[in-house]
């Protein structure tokens, strides 16, 4: 019998760790709601049809397909499957596809639901997607994504309050971040002013690589994608400019770039009204690869970790569109709870102190003094205190050893001489520190 094992790019979560995720979780969430938004939650699984052709070339090709139910083999398409053609094959023997990420599937509940929605529509969903990565640090075929957008508007004020939002939950992790932020006009204004209005999303894919392979790499990208060494000379030369100002200069005859330029410096008219803990940066190399993208874009990095973007998003313009819901503009941003996740590990950012753990576990080695504890520990139950009891009277060494294993900060022991007097023996078993005390007493105690 072969050893259990998950697939590669997923993981298991222990109690300790799941408790971190959710002080994540409920931090993300707690902002979410002060800024209005209200939840979702949709399928794990899509139609292909809702997911394909909305992520670029590249995002079509890291779907999780789902095989159709019962002998799928029979209606699959017999040429395709002959000549091995995967690309063909795959729409005969599979519909269904696991969710690429959180927006596409958004646009279609949106559409679906919009006679029962007040627009602007702000939501938020906190949920697992897939994708058919390959696995490294920081990257998994399956983690979760919490996403804030608001659909019904094109206010660039929510542009705004969106950044607000990455500031503000950064700084209550504890993490130092940069929060970039473009538009995909601009990006449209570099191919126009370039010459080279056709491959705008040649030039972006490679564009948003600059990262990961350097200039250099960029630039052998762009010429094996069909784009002349005059317009690859042009597009390096804009992608050095810090600020829009000089930027205007270079888009005098892109209309499409100025109009990018005057969303940004929309953008700032409400942005720059808040004072911001982090740092924000204008990047005019930032292309954020997804095809949907039509306005600001927006992605996060953190500043004391090696890892990729930790959040990202942007506006959309016509996503609903493909649905059948024309005119309805979007925006929206996304946390990468994983990633975010491992560089609080790394920078032992977690509170100190056990989450979601019970506060105290209580202790007894006789039938009558244990079934004392059992009362007791419903009393703090009631005062809503987290407390916890060994099943069964046993031996000390063996309760504490428990005790220690589930990291619990307190042991209340409970022995002939407490039970006589309805009271019991509470051990701090950091400081070692030991008070007999009642049960009003604990509470007090416990609850500080």
């Amino acid at each position: 019998m072969s050893k259990p094992s998950i697939p590669e790019g997923t993981r298991d979560f222990g109690p300790e760790q799941v408790a971190k995720r959710n002080y994540i979780f409920d931090i993300i969430k707690k902002v979410f709601v002060k800024y209005g938004f209200q939840p979702i939650e949709t399928p794990t699984m899509e139609k292909l049809s809702t997911l394909t052709g909305k992520y670029g070339e590249e995002g079509d090709r890291l779907l999780f397909k789902v095989l159709n139910n019962g002998d799928f083999l029979t209606k699959a398409n017999k040429d395709a499957l002959e000549t091995m053609n995967s690309t063909k094959l795959i729409s005969s023997i599979s519909e269904r596809g696991l969710r690429y990420d959180l927006t596409v599937p958004f646009a279609r509940f949106v559409v679906m639901n919009q006679h029962n929605l007040a627009f602007p529509f702000k939501r938020y969903q906190i949920q697992p997607v897939w994708r058919a990565d390959r696995p490294q640090r920081g990257r998994y075929r399956e983690f979760y994504q919490c996403d804030v957008d608001v659909i019904g508007s094109e206010s660039l004020l929510y542009e705004a309050e969106l950044m607000q939002i990455y500031d503000e939950i950064f700084a209550e992790l504890g993490l130092n971040v940069v929060i970039k932020i473009n538009n995909r006009k601009v990006l449209e204004g570099i191919a126009e002013a370039a010459g080279v209005k056709e491959k705008f999303m040649d030039m972006t894919v490679a564009i948003d690589k600059l990262d990961k392979i350097g200039m250099e790499g960029v630039e052998k990208e762009l010429t094996e994608r069909g784009i002349n060494q005059e317009a690859i000379e042009k597009i390096k030369t804009v992608l050095t400019v810090k600020d829009l100002a000089t930027l205007k200069m270079h888009f005098a005859n892109s209309e499409t770039g100025l109009k990018g330029i005057a969303e940004l410096e929309n953008f700032h008219r409400f942005f720059d009204t808040y004072e911001a803990k982090n740092e924000v940066q204008f990047d005019i190399t930032l292309a954020r690869g997804l095809n949907y993208y039509t306005g600001c874009i927006f992605e996060v990095a953190a500043k004391d970790a090696k890892m990729g973007s930790i959040g990202g998003g942007g506006r959309y313009d016509d996503l609903t569109g493909v649905f059948g819901l024309k005119n309805m503009s979007g925006v929206g941003i996304s946390f990468g709870a994983e990633r975010i996740y491992d560089i609080m590990e790394e920078l032992q950012l977690f509170p100190t102190e056990n989450l979601n753990q019970a506060k105290v576990l209580f202790m007894a080695h006789e039938e009558d003094t244990h079934l004392f504890g059992f009362q007791c520990v419903t009393q703090l139950r009631k005062a809503g205190i987290n407390a916890d009891i060994y099943p069964e009277p046993a031996k000390y060494k063996k309760q504490i050893e428990y005790a220690i294993k589930r990291k619990f900060e307190y042991v209340a022991i409970i022995e002939a001489e407490e039970l006589a007097i309805q009271k019991v023996r509470l051990r701090n078993m950091n400081t070692k520190e030991q008070q007999v005390l009642t049960m009003a007493e604990m509470v007090k105690v416990l609850s500080i």
